[in-house]
């Protein structure tokens, strides 16, 4: 059935526009007219009391969400539950996010994966592989005895699945340039993290196909006076994205603008680190045998180190203007079109055109989700 959104603002992931009428069916927008428009009558009509209509969100890193983690159950119904979980912060689209872990738990991750979007299970793009190919040094909360080489059998593994994206982080130092080169021209893209890489060892495996970095500034080489690291490397890298966990503690406020400044418009991505615990009412967690509770928008062990957000992806928007006077549909841009254009969608997501997945969300005058469309449901 062909359906149409009016009395809305229109904000279409380029500009805001008044007086316009979005039309799809068959899960693609087919039209989009002005609202004095009768050639689309018949639809069924879906009236927004003049709220704002934008792009679904996108999250390219989600562990987690309503009670689940994806490392402990990597099945499709645990993928369901995490993408309806996610959904009421505005996620149209996500990549499961699996934490270093065993070959075994990697192949049944990838296998959930495939089989979600052959059922297309709502939501559901890709996943991201966030190891194991990391350097212990930088672990963060990840299992360092789970950490190991890049071998013969990871090529396979890594590529295996053959709808939707797959996204790697690796630390480069610890993975050879010519498989980074390798995984790049096999369609996997490649993000940079937990890492000590030096700039020289960063240039290096940008120049081999490296295109982004995982959580700019947590658990990776810093930027100082003599050694600018791997933050300095992405910061001047011109055509690289960066991930920013904007939930007031993975990253000083502060440090929000200035990487949204020094980046080129269009690189820097929001993104949630998102655990279990978002859209649950369960605070607290097992990973790897440590007690993970959340609290006040972070998760945290025992000792106080990071562990993930309890955000969902609307409310980084929402920080980012507030706390780092991001303009409010740049920050819409920031979840949403720049994440797709991240992973190579954005022909597709990330913007209210013809042609594109009819992927929406129904903002208010205080940016609470009200409704959202996921190919059109």
């Amino acid at each position: 059935m062909t359906q149409r959104i009016t009395n809305c603002r229109l904000f279409d992931g380029e500009q805001v526009l008044d007086d316009r009428d979005v039309v799809f069916a068959g899960g693609v927008v087919t039209d989009v007219v002005a609202t004095s428009d009768a050639n689309a009558s018949g639809c069924e009509l879906h009236d927004l009391g003049g709220n704002l209509l934008a792009p679904g969100l996108i999250d390219l890193q989600v562990n987690g969400g309503g009670g689940v983690l994806f490392n402990d159950a990597p099945t499709v119904a645990s993928l369901r539950a995490i993408a309806a979980a996610h959904r009421s912060f505005g996620t149209t689209a996500f990549l499961p996010t699996l934490i270093t872990d065993s070959d075994t738990v990697m192949g049944e991750a990838v296998a959930a994966v495939a089989e979600a979007m052959r059922e297309r299970v709502p939501g559901i793009i890709g996943i991201h592989l966030e190891g194991p190919y990391l350097n212990p040094r930088y672990k963060g909360v990840h299992d360092a005895a789970r950490m190991r080489d890049f071998d013969a059998g990871s090529m396979a593994r890594i590529t295996s699945l053959s709808e939707g994206c797959t996204l790697l982080t690796v630390a480069p130092e610890m993975v050879p340039v010519e498989n980074i080169a390798q995984l790049k021209e096999k369609g996997v893209v490649v993000f940079g993290g937990h890492s000590a890489a030096t700039y020289e060892e960063t240039r290096r495996a940008l120049d081999a196909g490296l295109s982004g970095f995982t959580h700019l500034f947590n658990a990776m080489s810093p930027l100082t006076s003599r050694e600018p690291g791997m933050v300095g490397a992405a910061l001047e890298d011109k055509d690289s994205y960066v991930g920013i966990i904007a939930d007031g503690y993975h990253v000083h406020p502060a440090t929000v603008g200035i990487t949204v400044a020094a980046k080129q418009t269009g690189k820097t991505v929001l993104v949630t680190d998102a655990m279990p615990s978002v859209g649950s009412e369960t605070k607290s967690f097992d990973l790897f045998g440590a007690t993970i509770r959340a609290e006040g928008g972070r998760c945290v062990t025992a000792d106080g180190t990071l562990a993930g957000s309890d955000i969902g992806l609307i409310t980084a928007v929402k920080n980012a203007c507030r706390f780092a006077g991001i303009d409010q549909f740049e920050a819409l841009r920031m979840a949403s079109t720049y994440a797709a254009d991240a992973i190579g969608l954005a022909d597709r997501m990330g913007y209210i055109r013809p042609g594109y997945r009819a992927n929406f969300i129904e903002l208010d005058a205080s940016m609470q989700v009200r409704r959202s469309w996921i190919d059109g449901k």
